[in-house]
């Protein structure tokens, strides 16, 4: 079974939520793009969610300088904007600009970053570009056993293999949004699982 969901930013205008008929919705939380910020959205997207029974998740945009840290210190600053809430989907971090000449550095971060949020039980992957953040600016190979979000348009992902949602378009129309909107299929049973081990708040 496939299930279809959107993810959404401060970017993105909802108008009506009641009109938003999605599986599943996958927020941005903040990140450390030019400096640590909070989503502007985060909040209020997220209160929408829960209080019509949406699954909601959450990403964290780790900019251009995740090579240059030890992914933890992001990771500390994503647990502090998820504090108090509870998560049906994984959560992420969304790497997209990092150098690709800092390939190893880039996937240290990352994993880094992954097994600190795992320390605080939450159920945690890898958003990116199919080419050019699992081949060019990752070592796939090492961070596979995390459960990936991978963007790729116009087909399906063709270098990595094996993921749990595929954003397959950026100009989706969805009653209640306003503008093009970020389109995803996902082909676990998410809400299940995280439940049942009682990660993301549960």
């Amino acid at each position: 079974m496939t299930y279809e969901g959107i993810d959404l930013s401060r970017h993105n205008v909802v108008t009506d939520w009641n009109k938003v008929k999605k599986d599943f919705v996958l927020l941005r939380a903040g990140g450390n793009y030019g400096g640590y910020y909070k989503d502007s959205k985060f909040e209020s997207y997220y209160e929408a969610c829960k209080s019509r029974g949406i699954p909601v998740g959450a990403y964290y945009d780790a900019g251009k300088d995740l090579c240059y840290s030890d992914g933890r210190d992001y990771a500390q600053h994503f647990l502090k904007l998820l504090r108090g809430k509870q998560f049906e989907m994984p959560v992420y971090i969304d790497i997209e600009v990092v150098p690709a000449s800092m390939k190893k550095a880039n996937t240290g971060a990352a994993i880094a970053f992954c097994e600190e949020m795992e320390k605080y039980r939450y159920f945690v992957g890898i958003y990116g570009s199919d080419i050019s953040t699992f081949y060019s600016q990752l070592d796939l190979k090492l961070v596979q056993d995390y459960t990936l979000w991978v963007a790729r348009y116009g087909r399906s992902p063709f270098y990595v293999k094996d993921y749990g949602v595929w954003q397959y378009s950026s100009c989706g129309k969805v009653d209640g949004i306003k503008g093009n909107v970020d389109l995803d299929r996902c082909y676990k049973d998410f809400p299940k699982l995280i439940k049942g081990v009682h990660m993301n708040g549960y």
